[in-house]
């Protein structure tokens, strides 16, 4: 299911003879056909002196690296990570110059910009990549020129990068950054101007692609609102009918460990892209920005597991910023998904409250030019993922006690999660639908209650408080109740009257997970990993489910591969992760299924849209790919 958002931007520059410009990568949030039914898994891990070396590690954190240093205008359409989102087009007469197309093709990645002029309706003519303005209660972003003081502080950028290409070659335009608010001769003409404006003056395109840099030494970035511009004439391209160019990768560059005003640097607040991103135009393209919680988590705990204490921090960071920002909710909740990248709203957009807000994923439809948001990504309070937060939170906490919002942040969490016990002890699986219109779910989930072992596990052996002790003991006697000993399996928890056993799918996760975390506690785990043989394994490791399809889940299978470690099997785990490395990525990823179309049995959150896994790089099965690596259980307290 899925609400429009925003719509276009329209508006009136302060230049002269321009007009408005409909923007082409709207405010935020997304539709999530992949991940969803299943959405949570916990922390901790054994003491070492040095962490084993993990690929998988080494990737998230060379991913969390890729913004280090950087702040992108324009990476790929639609990217978490953009900034100067709304796009406002100038020009000598009444008549737009062309939407830019932001979704063709690229340098690199999946997507580039194509611009393009008809010069004899145009003397002249180009684009703004500006910032707008959202104001409170607003759902569609609102032009700003200068009357706001909604312009980024990009102090310590030393330089404006990009690519382009011409069509022909030959082609002359003009790129620039800033200058909003101010007239020609760079005169205020507004309250709140772009504190400077540097151009790279016309320059000669040619039908090869070429970086391009804008050199900012000296400039004066503390207020800029319009972040990239382009802009061309007949004048400069005499005889030409009309202009086509592309551009690509427009991003500011800092030096090394440089920070635009808190927005971008080493210590910056940042979630994780979930999947790699595909092509516009498939529904797998859809969750291109998001960052699905439970991914995070995993990521921040595998980072904090390999001794990659910075990096987990800036996940941990993130999490805390959505819980303190949420735009409705102040009871310690947290969001199934957020936009990738910083977390932090942009300046001047505020949430229907007046307030600073945490980013949610979004799609923008070409089609109807409406950003839409997801109800499943939108649903706060779901059990299974909130106890993933709280396990990370923990995790990374252990490793800067100093950080006490960290602790704070998980007992939040706990706090609220204690409030959907149900009376045989066990939770249910939390609140699900839009803010201001969602409903707690009657349902108990076996993996939601083995996260929560764990989780409030950890928060006892943290705190001391006996309440999360007996909470962790009574999430433990359902999970427990949930195991058919005959066969020797653990069901996937109750339907919505919370006592009618759910027998129709049987997931891996609730066997491996609950191995891991019952641990000594459970002596049936030979049974239950004979159960996985017998029903789960597939041509590459295991399944997702019992229905025998061939496809095999990787993440699941990095789960398997820990069941048999701790379960003192180490010969079989040792098969399994040769296997699992062998299908892992030169650069330590993995995909979250060894195909396309690896079903689970469940559907898609609110819809009638089978959920299944595809073979597209995956945060949280790399993740689990690190902890299988390092050896680590993440369920362990």
């Amino acid at each position: 299911m899925k609400r429009a958002l925003a719509f276009l931007l329209t508006a009136t520059l302060c230049l002269s003879g321009c007009a408005a410009a409909p923007e082409t990568e709207p405010p935020a949030a997304s539709p999530a056909p992949s991940q969803t039914a299943q959405e949570s898994k916990p922390p901790e891990t054994t003491e070492t002196a040095e962490p084993e070396r993990s690929a998988a590690a080494d990737y998230l954190e060379n991913r969390l690296k890729e913004y280090a240093d950087v702040l992108y205008v324009y990476k790929d359409f639609a990217y978490g990570a953009n900034y100067y989102t709304q796009k406002a087009w100038m020009g000598d007469n009444s008549h737009f110059v062309p939407a830019m197309k932001e979704d063709a093709e690229g340098y690199q990645g999946v997507t580039g910009v194509l611009c393009e002029i008809d010069l004899p309706t145009h003397a002249w003519g180009g684009y703004l990549f500006v910032n707008g303005v959202l104001p409170a209660g607003e759902t569609l972003p609102q032009p700003d020129f200068g009357e706001h003081d909604a312009g980024l502080d990009l102090t310590g950028a030393t330089a404006l990068t990009f690519y382009a290409k011409g069509e022909n070659g030959g082609e002359r335009v003009e790129f620039f950054m800033g200058g909003l608010g101010r007239n020609e001769s760079g005169a205020a003409i507004a309250p709140y101007p772009d504190t400077d404006r540097v151009s790279l003056g016309y320059v000669t395109l040619s039908k090869e692609w070429e970086r391009f840099e804008i050199p900012l030494d000296g400039a004066d970035l503390t207020r800029i609102a319009c972040g990239f511009g382009w802009v061309t004439n007949d004048r400069n391209n005499p005889g030409a009918s009309s202009l086509h160019f592309s551009l690509d990768e427009i991003r500011y560059e800092f030096a090394e460990g440089g920070a635009a005003g808190g927005i971008a640097g080493t210590d910056a607040p940042l979630f994780l892209q979930s999947y790699e991103s595909v092509k516009p135009g498939s529904d797998d393209a859809i969750i291109n920005n998001f960052a699905y919680l439970y991914d995070q988590c995993a990521a921040a705990m595998a980072l904090s597991f390999a001794g990659k204490h910075e990096r987990a921090r800036q996940i941990a960071d993130a999490i805390v910023y959505a819980q303190e920002h949420d735009r409705y909710y102040s009871d310690g909740r947290l969001r199934n998904a957020y936009m990738s990248g910083n977390p932090q709203n942009f300046p001047g957009w505020l949430s229907s409250r007046g307030q600073e807000f945490a980013r949610m994923p979004g799609f923008y439809d070409t089609s109807d030019g409406v950003w839409y948001e997801d109800a499943y990504a939108a649903s706060a309070g779901s059990t299974g993922n909130m106890a993933w937060a709280i396990l990370a939170l923990c995790e990374v906490y252990s490793n800067a006690p100093e950080r006490t919002d960290y602790l704070d942040a998980a007992r939040k969490i706990a706090d609220f999660l204690l409030t959907l016990q149900s009376e045989g002890g066990g939770f249910t699986g939390g609140y699900e639908g839009w803010e201001g219109d969602d409903v707690r779910v009657g349902y108990l989930s076996t993996e939601h209650n083995t996260d929560l072992i764990a989780a409030f596990g950890r928060l006892h052996k943290l705190t001391g408080e006996t309440t999360y002790a007996d909470a962790s003991d009574g999430a433990k006697k359902f999970v427990l109740s949930m195991y058919d000993a005959e066969i020797g399996c653990f069901y996937t928890g109750t339907a919505e009257d919370g006592v009618t056993i759910n027998k129709e799918v049987i997931p891996l996760d609730c066997q491996t997970w609950t191995l891991m975390a019952l641990g000594g506690d459970f002596p049936d785990s030979e049974k239950v990993l004979r159960f996985l043989e017998e029903n789960m394994a597939a041509d590459n490791g295991y399944d997702f489910n019992t229905d025998k399809d061939g496809g095999a889940w990787l993440e699941g299978t990095c789960q398997a591969a820990l069941a048999y470690l701790f379960a003192g099997d180490e010969a079989k785990y040792q098969e399994i992760l040769d296997a699992l490395n062998a299908q892992s990525l030169p650069d330590g990823s993995i995909t979250a299924a060894d195909r396309d179309g690896v079903t689970t049995g469940f559907m898609v959150s609110g819809t009638d849209i089978p959920w299944n896994y595809g073979k597209r790089v995956h945060v949280g099965a790399t993740a689990w790919l690190a902890f299988a690596q390092m050896g680590v259980n993440p369920l362990a307290y």
